[in-house]
């Protein structure tokens, strides 16, 4: 998913709590996760990276297999605009029973990151398995997923189940590239009805090994952080460098991007992360876990805080953050500079706005000759969902069931997901438990991107009975 470091990556390396035997090896597949794998398979193989591949084209197989397991064309929308053609998606839904419940909403993008041959170990648009592990793009991030949503849709459909609840899935394009046509904001403003929902299923949660095997934790994703950028920028009349001057663009620049450096915004809570502090802390018996629990029970505890922030993915749960990414100056090498931009990039807090960030930002700076200006804002600030004993409570006793054992954890994401478009129309979206990775985070986004067999196959049933869970709930 687009830029986004969950604080579940690091649980892993942070909880002490108990742990799940080390994986065991797969037995002979069952005719059904057979036919999984095939689509899975497909999935991964249909190259949808921007702006060479086509989710147009992975969206229209769906739909196929979808047709062969009962679902009519009143039942499957597929969509794209002129200007994208290859950027299409799909929406298919499965009626339930009930006039009264509203439906259930199951999430999920199509492309991937681009990916060269000539840097992988393996081919990446070739499912390979090997060693325990698939490999290739999209094997994690989020073709797996994906999968599961479609082989549940069928297997429901082809099973003559018919839910409580009404289960519609959105399958887009657009999520891991900004210039890139993005569905679900296009369905969010478009076709709204279509898509309507209690709440919605996505990416952004899931478990977390110790890099040997062993499950540690798994978690629900409930809120997220916004992605925003700001040019930050100082200019100058500039003159010939034989009689430089103190009023130099460039330094100004750099004196401002010390400050902001050195500006901590203020510590902040939602109802998730204040929960995650206090039961991912109370798993610890060390000065960090006493540290994570107190604060979480005393935000202005600033010797709890100064312990807690040592770790950076804490430290990015707690604030908003800001960092600079991207440097520009000067214009001749032998002139002094006329203008010196960089490039900030933040991740707001929910709750928190673009423009008070900016003015936070230009406060730190103290300097009239500077500029800070948001640039294009990559879709509505994040609105956190409610925790939802009626979502998390099914959720904790799938992972009982499945994970004897290991706990199930709420937590913020510090990147984004398309979950914001949703949320800005009252859908609230929860990324849901179920599949593992490792610490080293499995290679999403980089080379050699991989998912463990295993975690497939296990998540594919554990997701299978927490949609049901949901769909049959009052």
């Amino acid at each position: 998913m687009l830029m986004r470091i969950a604080g579940a990556v690091f649980l892993a390396l942070i909880l002490g709590g108990p742990a799940a035997a080390q994986e065991p090896p797969m037995g002979p597949l069952r005719p059904d996760q057979a036919a999984f794998r095939a689509l899975y398979q497909e999935m991964v193989e249909t190259d949808t990276s921007y702006p060479k591949g086509s989710c147009t084209l992975l969206a229209g197989r769906i739909a196929g297999h979808l047709r062969e397991a009962g679902f009519t064309d009143r039942d499957i929308t597929l969509f794209s605009v002129p200007e994208h053609p290859l950027e299409g998606g799909i929406v298919a839904v499965l009626a339930g029973s009930s006039r009264t419940a509203k439906p259930m909403l199951l999430l999920g993008h199509l492309d991937v990151v681009a990916a060269k041959r000539a840097d992988w170990t393996r081919d990446p648009f070739t499912l390979i398995e090997e060693n325990g592990n698939f490999y290739g793009r999209g094997t994690s991030d989020m073709k797996g997923m994906d999968a599961t949503w479609v082989d549940a849709l069928m297997r429901f459909k082809r099973a003559g189940y018919r839910p409580r609840r009404t289960i519609k899935m959105a399958l887009t394009c657009g999520e891991e590239t900004t210039e890139a046509f993005n569905g679900a904001d296009w369905l969010a403003k478009n076709k709204p009805d279509l898509i309507a929902a209690a709440f919605a299923l996505n990416e952004g949660g899931g478990g977390r090994t110790d890099g040997h095997g062993k499950l540690l934790v798994q978690s629900m994703q409930v809120g997220e952080k916004a992605a925003q950028n700001y040019t930050v920028e100082a200019t100058n009349p500039g003159g010939h460098s034989s009689i430089p001057v103190r009023d130099n663009a460039i330094y100004e620049l750099a004196d401002a991007l010390i400050r902001v450096r050195e500006h901590e915004f203020p510590v902040r809570f939602t109802d998730t992360t204040r929960a995650f502090f206090a039961k991912a802390g109370a798993a610890r018996n060390d000065d960090l876990g006493h540290a994570m629990v107190a604060l979480a029970a005393n935000p202005d505890d600033h010797a709890a805080e100064a312990i807690v922030s040592r770790d950076r993915s804490y430290h990015s749960m707690l604030r908003t953050t800001c960092v600079a990414t991207l440097l520009a100056g000067g214009h001749a090498e032998n002139a002094l500079p006329q203008r010196a931009t960089a490039n900030v990039n933040c991740r707001i807090f929910p709750g928190e706005s673009i423009e008070g960030t900016r003015a936070a930002l230009v406060a730190a700076i103290g300097d009239p000759r500077i500029t800070v200006t948001a640039e294009h804002a990559r879709g509505p600030i994040a609105q956190p969902p409610p925790l939802d004993p009626r979502i998390m409570g099914p959720a904790e006793k799938l992972v009982a069931r499945y994970f004897p054992g290991v706990p199930l954890v709420p937590t913020m994401s510090t990147g984004a997901t398309d979950g914001i478009y949703l949320e800005a129309i009252g859908i609230p979206v929860y990324g849901v438990p179920g599949f593992w990775g490792d610490p080293d985070g499995n290679g999403v986004h980089g080379l050699n991107e991989r998912r463990s067999v295993r975690a497939i196959y296990v998540g594919r049933d554990f997701l299978n009975d927490l949609i049901k869970s949901y769909a049959n709930a009052e």
